[in-house]
């Protein structure tokens, strides 16, 4: 008897049957997980000390949403500064004049070496080093003259400790985001004869840009809640807003989450922004983006109830 007879013979094999592979484990850490969070819900709910009444009538009060602007300009400045100067310091570290490299090291070396605290302080106090401030000519005449208490006010105060502190820190993500890409594209730039500025703009960035995103990301986020330092040297932002409120009426624990409300609310704007821009320097990546969160409410639209999966 052939094969073929064999096989007729024997008729249409069974569809396979796939089993779910039965995990306890975690049904059994999703119901602690549960109970927890539903009991520190309801204690916080039904807790009469938070007075929830107190924080609703604080949440948008005119001093709170200065300060909260006060803060955001903060973050947007600083970062700024922050991140210009970390790709000026990072071309300068990775150039081959060992004086240029050397000085872009000191300063990445000494900024984040101390504490961005006694940096605001620092600056707070810069008139007790300089009472005047000139600007002209190295070893020559100066042309522009000014009182350090008038020019370098709490708030600017406040930009240069924050400012300079994260050119530091932006310097070590650009160098790199730079050296991440390959030798061969810088190359094959110069043999086309493009300058070393040229291809750092055309050809090196755009593609660190992939890797320079994330991390710079979470520095913008995590400069929105290092701004709250200001609040030592007298900047009315957001904490120190919060402060000036509870000391007259005592609210303290109202009026510090009245602020942490705000600040989890910016990061949470902060933290999707950063997810698109990632999605977007990510294309062309070997790597599938990631689905939005409108792409995956759309995938669970359209799968059937019934499909399980294989």
């Amino acid at each position: 008897m052939s094969s073929t007879e064999v096989t007729s013979g024997a008729g249409r094999p069974d569809d396979i049957r796939a089993v779910p592979v039965r995990r306890p484990g975690r049904w059994i850490a999703a119901a602690i997980v549960l109970v927890i969070a539903a009991a520190v819900v309801r204690s916080v709910a039904t807790n009469p000390r938070f007075e929830w009444s107190v924080v609703g009538n604080f949440l948008f009060d005119a001093r709170i949403l200065h300060g909260l602007v006060v803060t955001l300009e903060l973050t947007v400045i600083a970062m700024a500064i922050g991140i210009a100067l970390g790709v000026i310091l990072a071309v300068m570290r990775l150039s081959p004049n060992p004086l240029v490299s050397s000085a872009s090291s000191f300063y990445i070396w000494f900024f984040r070496g101390t504490p961005v605290l006694v940096q605001l302080l620092f600056w707070y106090n810069i008139a007790a080093l300089y009472p005047k401030i000139a600007l002209g000519i190295p070893f020559g005449p100066a042309f522009v003259h000014a009182d350090a208490n008038t020019l370098i006010t709490s708030f600017v105060a406040a930009i240069l400790g924050l400012g300079l502190n994260e050119g530091a820190y932006m310097a070590e993500i650009v160098r790199a985001g730079i050296i991440s890409v390959e030798e061969g594209q810088v190359d094959a730039a110069q043999s086309l004869g493009m300058t070393r500025l040229q291809t750092m703009r055309r050809i090196v960035l755009p593609q660190a840009m992939r890797v320079i995103i994330p991390p710079t990301g979470n520095e913008t986020i995590s400069m929105l809640k290092t701004s709250s330092l200001a609040s030592v040297i007298v900047v009315t932002e957001l904490l120190r807003a919060a402060e000036s409120i509870y000391d007259v009426n005592y609210k303290t624990i109202q009026l510090l989450i009245v602020a942490s409300v705000w600040y989890a609310a910016c990061t949470s704007v902060l933290y999707v922004g950063q997810y698109y821009l990632e999605r977007y320097y990510g294309r062309g990546a070997s790597r599938e983006l990631p689905p939005t969160a409108l792409q995956r409410l759309r995938m669970l639209s359209l799968r059937s109830p019934r499909s399980g999966g294989v």
